[in-house]
């Protein structure tokens, strides 16, 4: 793949970046929040029990029903795959399962925090473990196509 092409492929991964994170901002801080209560009629809410969140929809699914235990449970693992796959694209430095594991937690931190510290949500540890694991996902996939790429390349070359 010759330079060219190459740097429209980083400057389309990184418009897509902005995009995602601009809907992620959207859909974690003001999707489904217009018409609640003001900040200071909001109550603070958390969940520092790993795993307890993930059991409750478990264990409430027939009640909750599908649609609601799979929004919430891949919905925050599917909702970080793109981070882990079109990071290392736009950036050969972050090309690394542990770095984007690693920025995946940090950036799902930085998401529950400001959740909390605003009343928007609520900061739930299974969060992190099911973000983390969307990044992680992501960069796998990125790996996976990238290696089979290279490999058809040394075969067509």
């Amino acid at each position: 793949m010759n330079k060219r092409v190459k740097k429209k492929i980083k400057a389309a991964g990184a418009a897509l970046f902005v995009i995602y994170i601009l809907a992620l901002i959207y859909f974690l801080f003001f999707a489904e929040r217009f018409g609640q209560l003001a900040f200071a009629e909001r109550e603070y809410h958390y969940n520092l029990v790993l795993f307890q969140e993930i059991k409750r929809f478990w264990i409430y699914r027939k009640q909750l029903g599908a649609l609601a235990v799979m929004a919430n449970l891949l919905g925050n693992v599917v909702g970080f795959i793109p981070f882990g796959l079109i990071l290392p694209i736009i950036s050969r430095e972050a090309r690394g399962f542990f770095f984007i594991t690693f920025s995946g937690f940090t950036l799902s931190l930085c998401v529950e925090t400001v959740q909390l510290v605003t009343k928007l949500g609520c900061f739930d540890v299974d969060d992190l473990v099911m973000n983390t694991l969307g990044a992680a996902i992501g960069y796998l996939l990125f790996a996976v196509s990238h290696l089979l790429y290279r490999n058809w390349k040394r075969r067509a070359g």
